[in-house]
């Protein structure tokens, strides 16, 4: 089991990278897709999304994609994961649309470039509304400030505006109206024509596909189906594509927040069943419809008994904090993240000592 830290595009620093390595991480997780790009809002447009997809498709070349593994590689890390395509390159795969076949051929030549550089899991969302329904309040130990969900906000949320998605305008030209709701059905049918398409070619290359879990994992949001808002749906992903490049994007916080399944039992299967991509570590308390994020060490789950049965069955892959509560202080996601990676590692090393 290795420790790791996930960055964003803008992260993705010297800096960044040297207090990765004085945390005791040895692996990073890479986010391409710059989420933080700003954009007017559309006519018409009633809620702000993160941005706009910038569509930058140099860096998911194989000569982009090697020059950041080699900067990382510098710093004395691992690159061990890229986490979610740019909505901007896959929007069509997604929604079942017309483009749909000319973006699968470029998601698999990135597949293709992330196995030629050795780049090994490929993280992806397949979600339309992504996440939504979040508010921001002290709610972790000492009124430390982070993020929560209450039902009853997120089904007043507006629905998703045309030339959006997954909280990004692909299109500032789009036509006024909204994007119409893909159903359960019609949203495992697009996943099962994207498994068809590139799980071959990851396997070819060397490269695991791992989903996320939805979070908030409601049944729809905005209107549209979700995939994985349970835990089953995973067992329901990897029986209908067994292939081995099938595999989850394990979020430890979105499975708390499910309200069906037992998430050691879980956890305990698709380690076993070497179905676990990498992991994101955090804690939650309380479940849908209500629940918030709160430090690793204060939540409903017990970290230390998710990283002894991950241990047990031998699992090899990376472990990030994922989101944390921000501290009170002049560097607030530095020092929360310190807590986390410190904590993990701390455990690791518990289990390694037997």
């Amino acid at each position: 089991m290795k420790l790791g830290l996930g960055l964003y595009r803008h992260m993705l620093t010297a800096a960044n990278y040297a207090f990765a390595r004085q945390c005791s991480a040895t692996h990073i997780v890479a986010h391409l897709t710059d989420y933080f790009a700003k954009t007017p809002r559309l006519p018409g447009q009633n809620s702000s999304g993160w941005g706009t997809t910038t569509c930058d498709r140099d860096v998911w070349s194989r000569k982009g994609l090697g020059k950041l593994k080699s900067e990382i590689n510098a710093a004395g890390l691992e690159l061990a994961a890229i986490e979610n395509f740019d909505p901007g390159h896959w929007y069509d795969v997604l929604l079942g649309g017309p483009d749909r076949n000319e973006q699968l051929v470029f998601l698999k030549d990135v597949i293709r470039n992330m196995g030629a550089v050795g780049i090994p899991v490929m993280g992806y969302n397949f979600s339309i509304a992504g996440v939504a329904g979040w508010s921001e309040g002290p709610f972790a130990r000492g009124g430390a400030v982070s993020v929560g969900f209450v039902e009853e906000d997120a089904l007043g949320l507006d629905p998703i505006p045309n030339g959006m998605i997954w909280n990004m305008v692909y299109d500032q030209d789009a036509t006024e109206g909204t994007v119409p709701p893909v159903s359960h059905e019609q949203i495992w049918v697009n996943l099962q024509t994207f498994h068809a398409a590139l799980l071959p070619v990851a396997e070819e290359a060397g490269v695991r596909l791992a989903a996320h879990p939805d979070d908030p994992p409601m049944p729809t949001m905005r209107g549209h189906a979700r995939l994985v808002w349970q835990p089953r749906f995973y067992d329901q992903m990897f029986e209908q594509n067994p292939s081995p490049a099938n595999c989850a994007e394990l979020c430890i916080g979105s499975l708390a927040e499910m309200t069906e399944g037992n998430i050691y039992a879980d956890v305990d299967r698709w380690s076993r069943e070497n179905r676990i991509g990498y992991v994101h570590l955090r804690n939650v308390r309380g479940q849908v419809p209500r629940y918030h994020e709160v430090f690793i060490d204060e939540g409903d789950v017990d970290i230390s008994r998710i990283l002894m049965i991950l241990h047990k069955n031998g699992f090899e892959g990376t472990v990030i904090p994922d989101h944390t509560p921000q501290v009170s202080c002049d560097a607030p996601w530095h020092a929360g993240m310190a807590y986390a990676l410190g904590y993990i590692r701390a455990e690791i090393n518990r289990l390694r000592s037997g």
